[in-house]
This record gives C-alpha cells, sequence and structure tokens, in this order.
C-alpha cells in the first residue's frame, strides 16, 4: 500500500524474484508453503525459507496487526510447534524475547522455518481453515521477517485436490498455485481464498482501458441466485465509478471481491488494495452481504489510494492510529447507502430508514461533548475489533467513526447542493480523488480542508472543518433535509426510560442525562418492582412502562450488589427522529426540490 504501488503493473515483473544485485546485496525472494491436511480440525503447516540472511542474529514474528484493522490482534497466540534448520537440514537453536517473535543466535545465511497455524475464524482479521475452505488473511497466517521487508515473496498454495479446491488472491500467478509479491507491504495486503468456489467477471471501460472485475463466491447456492447477485454487484460497481469518473488502475487490470456466504463464516468486511473480503453468515437467499460489496468497493478509491498519510507505511508491530477515519470509513459508510439506492438495488424509503438510524445513533450519543470525530477517529485502536475485560463507557463518549462521518458526510453533500454552482459530495469526493488519490499522495486532514476550501470557497470549507471537525457542533439537519424534499421529526409521544433492561436487569451505563442516569441507577440493578407491581415474565418493565406517558413518575425498587434501594424516575420524551419524504407526509413537492432529490439520489 505504499505510493509506488501506482507503477507496481509495469514494474512486479522485473523485480519479482530477480537475481540481481545492488551493491551486492542479494534480492532473493522469500519463499513460503502452505499445506491443509489437518483442514479437519483447523491446521496448517507452514514452511517458509529466508535466504541470503545477513550474519549475526535473524529475527522472525508473526504480525500484530492486519490492513484495513486498527487494533493489535497477536496473531502469534495461534501458532505453535516452531523449528528452524539451517540450510544442511540442521536444527538452529530458536529463543523468545517477546510475545510476539522468535529468533536464532547463528545460521549459514539460509533459515528455514516450520510452524503449525490453528485457524478458526472466517472474517477479514483472521484466518480459518476447515474442510470447507482455505480463508487466509496473510498477518494472521504468514510469519515475516522484518529484516527482509523489501524482498520480493513467492508463496505456493498446497491445495486440497480431494476438496477441489482453487485459489483466488490479488497476488500475481505464477504458475500452478504458485503466487508472488513484490515485498512484505503488498503481501500482507493480499487476502486469499482457497475453496471449491465459483467466479463470475465482467470488464468495465475507464479512459480507454479495460478492467475486470472478478467477484469470487464460496457459498452453498445456486448458480441462479449467483447470477442475480451479481447483477446487484455489477450496478454497484458502475454507480460507484460515476461518483469518481473512473475506476483506480487495478495492478493488472484486475479486481477481486473474496466473497464466503457460508454457515461457519463470521460477518466481516475488508478493503485491499486490488481485492477485498466479504464474509457472512447468511446465504444468497438470504440476502448475502449487498452493503458490505457497496462499502468495502468505495474503498478502492476512498482508503486505498486516497491514502491517510497517518498509516503510511503500515505498522505490522504496533496499533495504527489515524485521525482521518471520519473521512475515510465515514464518508465511504456514507456513500455505502446511497450508492445502494443509485444502483437500485435499495428503494428510497429504505434508503431513509437508514440514514434515519444512523443520524438517531449519532444525534442522540453525549459523545459529541467529549470528542470531536479526528478524536473519535483515535479510538480505533480500542474499539476496532479490540478486546477487553474490563467494563468500559463507550455508551456515553464514543461515537462510531462510521456513523459520525457518516452523518457528516451527508451534511456536507446536502451544504453543498444549497450552494450556488450546482455543487455536491461526488465532485468533491473527484477532486480529492485527482489531487491525492490518483497519484497515490497521502494526505492530510489540513489537505482535506485545503481541498473543500478550494472546490466550495474558503468561507464554506473553513466554516464546515471549524465547525464540524476540530469541533463537534452538529450541522442543522432539519433544514438541508428539507432542501431536498425530506422531513427531520420528532415525535416524542412514547416514554423514555434511558437504559435497556433484560430480565429486570439495567445491561448498560445509563445515557448521561437520561431519566435512569438522573435517578441515579447505574449497569447491573436489578429492577424489583415498579410502583409496587412486582416485574416477573408476564409483567415486564418494558410492558409496565409503555403504559405510561413522558412526564409521568414512576418509582423504583431495585438490589445492587445485593442491597436493596429505591428511587423515583421522571419518564422522558422518546429522542427518536423519523426521516421520511415529504410525500410521505402530506406535504407538498416543489418542482425544484424534485429536481434537487433526483439530482442527490438518481442514478449516474
Amino acid at each position: 500500500m505504499r505510493i509506488y504501488y501506482s507503477l507496481l503493473s509495469m514494474l512486479f515483473s522485473v523485480l519479482l524474484f530477480s537475481s540481481c544485485q545492488q551493491e551486492n546485496k542479494a534480492t532473493t525472494a522469500i519463499v513460503y508453503s502452505i499445506s491443509f491436511d489437518n483442514a479437519v480440525h483447523h491446521e496448517a503447516e507452514i514452511n517458509v525459507t529466508f535466504s541470503d540472511v545477513a550474519p549475526g542474529k535473524f529475527a522472525f514474528r508473526m504480525s500484530r496487526t492486519s490492513p484495513g484493522r486498527y487494533a493489535l490482534h497477536e496473531f502469534a497466540k495461534n501458532v505453535y510447534n516452531v523449528k528452524a534448520t539451517n540450510s544442511a537440514g540442521e536444527a538452529l537453536k530458536i529463543t523468545r524475547p517477546d510475545p510476539y517473535q522468535w529468533v536464532v543466535e547463528s545460521h549459514d545465511g539460509t533459515v528455514h522455518v516450520s510452524y503449525t497455524l490453528f485457524a478458526n475464524r472466517g472474517g477479514g482479521t483472521y484466518a480459518q481453515v476447515d474442510e470447507t475452505h482455505a480463508h487466509l488473511n496473510i498477518p494472521a497466517t504468514f510469519m515475516f521477517a522484518p529484516s527482509q521487508a523489501e524482498r520480493p515473496v513467492e508463496v505456493t498454495f498446497n491445495v486440497r485436490e480431494d476438496l477441489n479446491w482453487k485459489v483466488a488472491t490479488q497476488l500475481k500467478k505464477e504458475s500452478g498455485n504458485t503466487f508472488s509479491a513484490p515485498d512484505l507491504q503488498y503481501f500482507m495486503d493480499s487476502p486469499t481464498e482457497v475453496s471449491d468456489h465459483q467466479i463470475r467477471s465482467f470488464d468495465v471501460d475507464s479512459n480507454g482501458k479495460t478492467q475486470t472485475v472478478h467477484f469470487v463466491l464460496h457459498h452453498n447456492g445456486t448458480d441462479a441466485e449467483l447470477d442475480t447477485y451479481f447483477e446487484d454487484v455489477k450496478a454497484i460497481v458502475l454507480q460507484q465509478k460515476a461518483v469518481y469518473g473512473e475506476l483506480p488502475d487495478f495492478d493488472f487490470g484486475e479486481y477481486r471481491f473474496l466473497a464466503c456466504y457460508i454457515p461457519n463464516a463470521s460477518g466481516d468486511g475488508m478493503e485491499h488494495r486490488n481485492s477485498t473480503i466479504l464474509t457472512t453468515t447468511r446465504s444468497l437467499a438470504q440476502g448475502g452481504a449487498i452493503s458490505t460489496v457497496s462499502h468495502e468497493f468505495f474503498h478502492a478509491w476512498n482508503v486505498e489510494r486516497i491514502r491517510p498519510k497517518s498509516l503510511e507505511p503500515f505498522d505490522f508491530e504496533e496499533a495504527n492510529m489515524s485521525g482521518e477515519l471520519w473521512f475515510a470509513e465515514g464518508f465511504t459508510s456514507y456513500y455505502t447507502g446511497l450508492i445502494l439506492l443509485r444502483a437500485d438495488v435499495w428503494e428510497q424509503d429504505r434508503y431513509l430508514r437508514s440514514i434515519a438510524s444512523t443520524f438517531n445513533y449519532v444525534w442522540n450519543s453525549p459523545g459529541t461533548k467529549f470528542f470531536n470525530p479526528i478524536e473519535m477517529s483515535y479510538q480505533a485502536p480500542f474499539v476496532d475489533a479490540a478486546r477487553s475485560v474490563d467494563p468500559v463507557n463507550r455508551g456515553n463518549t464514543f461515537i462510531s467513526y462510521y456513523s459520525y462521518g457518516s452523518t457528516l458526510g451527508l451534511a456536507l453533500d446536502l451544504a453543498l447542493r444549497n450552494e450556488p454552482g450546482n455543487l455536491n459530495l461526488d465532485d468533491y469526493m473527484k477532486l480529492v480523488w485527482k489531487k491525492f488519490g490518483k497519484e497515490e499522495v497521502p494526505y492530510t486532514i489540513e489537505n482535506l480542508n485545503q481541498a473543500l476550501n478550494a472546490y466550495a470557497g474558503e468561507d464554506f470549507g473553513n466554516a464546515f472543518f471549524n465547525k464540524y471537525i476540530y469541533d463537534s457542533k452538529m450541522p442543522n439537519y432539519k433544514t438541508l433535509l428539507a432542501s431536498v424534499g425530506v422531513s427531520l421529526t420528532q415525535k416524542g409521544d412514547t416514554p423514555y426510560f434511558g437504559a435497556r433492561i433484560r430480565q429486570g436487569r439495567i445491561t448498560n451505563e445509563p445515557t448521561i442525562g437520561c431519566p435512569a442516569y438522573k435517578a441515579g441507577l447505574d449497569r447491573g440493578d436489578q429492577l424489583i418492582s415498579v410502583n409496587g407491581k412486582g416485574l416477573n415474565d408476564k409483567n415486564t418493565f418494558s410492558a409496565m412502562i409503555n403504559t405510561l406517558k413522558p412526564g409521568d413518575i414512576i418509582d423504583l425498587v431495585f438490589t445492587r450488589h445485593g442491597v436493596t434501594k429505591n428511587t423515583r424516575v421522571t419518564l422522558g420524551r422518546n429522542p427518536r427522529y423519523t426521516i421520511e419524504s415529504f410525500e410521505k407526509e402530506g406535504k407538498e413537492v416543489t418542482d425544484a426540490i424534485k429536481v434537487k432529490r433526483t439530482a442527490w439520489l438518481g442514478k449516474k
């Protein structure tokens, strides 16, 4: 994912496996092989040969991170049976200076390493090996040597022919099931699906160049279901191309969706330079993961090539923090649903419901009191599939940069459309693409600010960034949505307690300022009675509350740490908003509004 990859297609064949020397330093490839004889027990056997190793200690390790993720994942925990030998097959002594790496003290210039990998999570971050497939995220699968990070890589997948397995990957095919990468960064960014999958492909013309998009699917459905689904995939690809005006120049002129829609997968999506992972337990008959298709393909521009400077180069040994995720992930999330509508995969009402869901989460969160979008983005190493056992207060302090950025993308798009000159977010994204993505020049937040200034004027651009990015103020969504004939309405006619209840127990930290919070209730409190009536399977808390109205006062008896307590709660008004078209609310829609709405939502 480095800047020079814009030249990768021309240079690849020269760089790989050459024995040329520069300043007498060999560039011998690192050679891997992987086998799956014990797939039934989720094991893979991996061998790697490091050649022309410099004298002295030699360290090899597992990655702690994965491209597209920002938290630590500690892939070394699933590695065992590690052995090392020299060129003569003699065993080398291995030491462990820390949990993530192995070191041999001496060698003869060649170090052969073998190990066993346990892999049983089929998503975008980890690896899964069983008798249905070998689903390989490279950092979760292969050891690497930091001292040889610039060397080319060769990998052979010893497929299970008895299971009719085939290899699908963005890696360059050399011969048979052997593939290559120019260096560690590209190798680590190249997920691979080894299975009995199906493929559908179509060609897309872009700037006089034809590129091929492949949809690789491992599933249990029918050919007819795949054919129908692929039509939606094609429509999404073409509508996203219309946003930017062109496709990226994919290496080798190809892009691959690597999809696993199987019961043993884990729901996920993960973008990569010329491919993306799509996983779900939902079959095609159940809808698959079409929203993930839309989100991840948009990343081919926004984050893979329109790339934050804070993520270059990607660090495989430490957490990766970026303040630009509100844009990289959030604006991508805004386009996820918009593209599904423009591609006729969704209908307008469904799209507006999706906006409402995201808006309510962001608008009603107290998190904006603590962090702006940049600081929310900084939280990614703690929330991006990260694990911890101690309780946190994220329900009150954190808003997902996906959702926060998505609502800001909506606001910016509609605000631009209210400016003179037919401005819109599509054309701003085109400008960012041309300035930074097309030539792969990593950007900063200041660069985005300057680009908006250039596109919409300094007053507009600086006002947007100063209010909503550098600060955490909120745009006037009611006015913005009304400009395209959409109502933002808060009915507030149902009572609001402000904490989730399951079997009478509060299961979350009550939202700051909500009725439960003001009444001194906390996570873990067990509710006993409401206004003197005991709670049970028939008289649930929700059933009792739903008979009341906002402003009503209830007396609660609850236990905390074995102690019975009492409190009084004044129920609030439901803070949720609905987002619907003027037509659904019986409001007049002028011709001018219809034109503006079509320009926003219509197919390109």
